[in-house]
């Protein structure tokens, strides 16, 4: 499996940082609640220190969103609506130790990652802008046609495994009690972008490794080097 964003998505966000890790050995049995109070902690500290809207992370995700045509307050980037719920004294939802992992730490860094059962890609993976002819799955079970020049994670399938970039991910690549071999997608477009994700990519490979017992693969993408293979591609 070949992850990429397309040329047109690095013309129209030449700020975009981005980083990948395969991670093959994922079970729904480990614990992780040593690593999530620090992370949460961190949340909550920047939250108290200014509003969330003067969080660069979220002030260029929003720009990006207004840019592309979708209003920022009323579809908002993965971290900014956990950040939200955390604001209003909420804890983060409990899904998954992975999506439980990578939403702490998304919330800690105010920065969107997306986790992905590689079971369920077909073939190669590009966020690129829809044509109009791919399906996504709510978790709902509906089935949406994202419109053409939305930004989408699509596969060769035509399904797409996230709307409005960074915004809601699909039911149908969601991480579940079955996945195992998994890709993280962590993007970030503010001024230090390219520096906190690659921070985030460290740390969270870091925990990969210690809770599963295993060699997760990293990356960091950019416009001369747009693109990740999976070991097992």
């Amino acid at each position: 499996m070949r992850f990429q964003h397309s040329p047109e998505i690095w013309a129209a966000h030449p700020t975009l940082a981005a980083g990948v890790i395969h991670a093959d050995g994922i079970t729904a049995t480990a614990n992780v609640e040593e690593f999530l109070p620090r992370h949460v902690a961190n949340a909550r500290r920047r939250l108290a220190q200014r509003p969330l809207s003067e969080f660069p992370e979220i002030k260029a995700w929003r720009q990006a969103f207004a840019a592309m045509g979708v209003k920022p307050t009323q579809y908002r980037c993965a971290s900014e609506s956990l950040l939200r719920r955390l604001d209003k004294g909420l804890e983060l939802p409990r899904v998954h130790p992975l999506v439980d992992l990578c939403n702490h730490l998304s919330a800690s860094y105010a920065i969107p990652v997306a986790a992905l059962d590689l079971a369920r890609i077909t073939g190669d993976l590009d966020v690129r802008p829809a044509n109009g002819t791919e399906r996504y799955t709510a978790f709902s079970g509906d089935v949406e046609h994202p419109k053409p020049g939305e930004v989408i994670f699509a596969d060769e399938a035509a399904h797409a495994h996230a709307r409005r970039w960074t915004n809601r991910q699909s039911a149908t690549s969601a991480i579940r009690d079955s996945s195992r071999e998994v890709l993280i997608v962590i993007e970030a477009l503010h001024d230090t972008a390219r520096d906190d994700v690659g921070s985030l990519v460290v740390t969270l490979a870091d925990e990969l490794r210690r809770i599963w017992d295993i060699e997760p693969k990293t990356a960091m993408l950019s416009a001369q080097h747009p693109d990740f293979s999976s070991p097992t591609a």
